[in-house]
């Protein structure tokens, strides 16, 4: 399983930051975008990460009501894929073709209460499934274990993209995460939290393999 940095934050020097301390130990990071309206807090934006000069592979996980409104700012940012939320507002098979049409990955979001049945008819068309195992938008906000078993219920799909898992990740559910089938584990107070990032996210890599 792989540990993605999520970066969480309405500040744009912070944002800078995260990201420079993510590119002493990985390749690939998250950056999480609120709007306000689909999620009650507002993040940073794809004009404030367009400002960053960073080697580092970024897909935009966007937690707003009109996720096509995003696609080109992000796309000029440097995000590789867009992964944006079932509940929003828009048709995800449009929201989907428009993504590709950009040329970049594309992937569903689904919050804890949302069945998989109702994202599965788009699994041949995305590259990553992302289940939220928190209530999306606040920092911090408790890991719902239940969420575990959506995952697990795919583990021997042959059709099934790439799983990913975010919200409430830490050193002490890590491994639950991992063998419920996950491939991607997105995580944000868990690195950023108290403590150094590089060293948080080595602790997690030394659960995994110990």
């Amino acid at each position: 399983m792989k540990i993605v940095p999520a970066v969480l934050t309405d500040n744009p020097q912070e944002l800078e930051r995260m990201i420079a301390q993510a590119e002493g130990f990985c390749d690939l990071v998250q950056i999480d975008i609120m709007d306000g309206k689909f999620v009650p807090s507002k993040s940073v934006s794809a004009e404030d990460l367009a400002k960053i000069k960073t080697d580092l592979k970024m897909e935009a996980h966007l937690m707003v009501d009109e996720p096509t409104k995003y696609l080109e700012p992000f796309k000029r940012a440097g995000a590789k894929r867009i992964v944006f939320h079932y509940e929003s507002k828009e048709d995800p098979s449009e929201v989907i073709r428009k993504i590709r049409g950009l040329g970049l990955e594309a992937g569903i979001a689904i919050n804890p209460e949302t069945p998989v049945v109702a994202v599965e008819k788009f699994f041949g068309d995305i590259d990553i499934l992302l289940f939220l195992s928190v209530n999306p938008g606040f920092y911090g906000s408790k890991f719902l274990p239940e969420v575990c078993g959506k995952a697990k219920a795919l583990k021997d799909r042959k059709d099934k993209p790439l799983i990913a898992m975010d919200g409430g990740i830490k050193a002490d559910n890590i491994l639950l995460i991992r063998d419920s089938g996950v491939d991607i584990a997105c995580v944000g107070s868990g690195i950023y939290g108290k403590g150094g990032a590089k060293e948080n996210y080595q602790n997690l890599l030394k659960r995994l393999s110990g």
